[in-house]
C-alpha cells in the first residue's frame, strides 16, 4: 500500500498514467465515432419512380439500411414524416432515390392540390396580401384567421347626415376562416420551397357563397376606402374549430345598406 502511495505521488509516475489515460480517451472516442459512422441506419426510399404532384403512398415507400455519412442534404429519416404527403410540383423522385425534404411537400404547398379539397358548397376566394399584411410571411396553410373591415362611413346619396359620417369604421366582419394556400404573384405556394424566399401576393380560402358575396361587397366599395385585413388566430390550435361566421352584423348591414346584390335567376 505505501509503495503504491509513493508510486502516485511520483511525477514520472503521474505523467505516464496520464499518458495512457489520454491515449485511451483518444482510442475508445475515435472507434466511437469510426462505429457511429457506419453502422447503418434505417432511412425511407422511393420503390417506384413518383411523378410530380404525386400523393406519397404507403406501398410506395421500402426502408433501406445506410451509413449516416452517406445521408448528405435534408435526407428525411423517418418514414412518417414521408406517408401521405407530395411529390413537389418540379419534382421527380427515382426508383430507389431517398426522399430530401426539398421534394416532399404537404398537400396546401402544390400548385394547384391545396385549393382543390374544400367543402361542398363553399367558393374560393382570393385576399390579395403581402408580407405586411401577412405578419412578415407569418401565414401558413391551414392557419385560421379573421378577417377585419376597414372603411370610411361616407355619406351617400339619398342617405342622411349622422353623427358617424365620414369616421373611419375598423370591425371584425369573419371569424374562424381556414386558409388553404398562400401563393407569390406568378402562384406559386409561398412555403413549396423555402430556398427561393417567395413573395406573399394572395391567400386563399374557401366560404360559403353568403360570406363570399359579403366579402367581395365590402372588397369592392373602393369609394368608402374599403380595406380586408387578415389577422391570424390560434383557432387551429384548438381541439375543436369553431364554424366560419360573421361577427359584426352592425358591418354586414351597413355593406348591404351601401351595395346592390342582383340575383340572376
Amino acid at each position: 500500500m505505501g509503495n503504491l502511495k509513493k508510486a502516485l505521488t511520483n511525477k514520472n509516475t503521474v505523467t505516464v498514467l496520464g499518458v495512457i489515460l489520454a491515449v485511451l480517451i483518444i482510442y475508445f472516442g475515435y472507434n466511437m465515432r469510426v462505429k457511429n459512422a457506419v453502422n447503418p441506419v434505417p432511412v425511407p426510399y422511393a420503390i417506384k419512380t413518383i411523378s410530380p404532384g404525386t400523393q406519397i403512398t404507403d406501398d410506395m415507400i421500402g426502408i433501406m439500411e445506410v451509413p449516416p455519412a452517406m445521408l448528405k442534404g435534408n435526407v428525411i429519416r423517418n418514414k412518417g414524416e414521408v406517408v401521405d404527403k407530395y411529390s413537389n410540383d418540379d419534382s421527380i423522385i427515382p426508383e430507389g432515390s431517398l426522399f430530401y425534404s426539398r421534394s416532399v411537400v404537404d398537400k396546401a404547398n402544390l400548385a394547384s392540390g391545396g385549393i382543390l379539397d374544400y367543402p361542398k358548397g363553399y367558393v374560393l376566394y382570393n385576399l390579395a396580401v403581402d408580407s405586411e399584411s401577412t405578419y412578415g410571411n407569418s401565414v401558413f396553410p391551414g392557419n385560421y384567421i379573421d378577417i377585419y373591415l376597414k372603411a370610411v362611413n361616407k355619406i351617400a346619396d339619398g342617405q342622411a347626415v349622422t353623427a358617424d359620417a365620414d369616421k373611419i369604421m375598423l370591425g371584425k366582419l369573419l371569424q374562424n376562416v381556414k386558409v388553404i394556400a398562400v401563393k407569390d404573384s406568378e402562384g406559386n405556394p409561398v412555403f413549396a420551397n423555402l430556398d427561393e424566399k417567395r413573395q406573399p401576393a394572395m391567400i386563399i380560402f374557401a366560404l360559403p357563397e353568403e360570406y363570399y358575396i359579403l366579402l367581395k361587397k365590402a372588397e369592392y366599395l373602393r369609394s368608402y376606402d374599403s380595406t380586408l385585413i387578415p389577422v391570424p388566430t390560434n383557432e387551429s390550435l384548438k381541439e375543436k374549430q369553431g364554424k366560419i361566421s360573421v361577427s359584426s352584423n352592425d358591418l354586414k348591414n351597413w355593406i348591404n345598406n351601401v351595395t346592390v346584390w342582383t340575383d340572376n335567376q
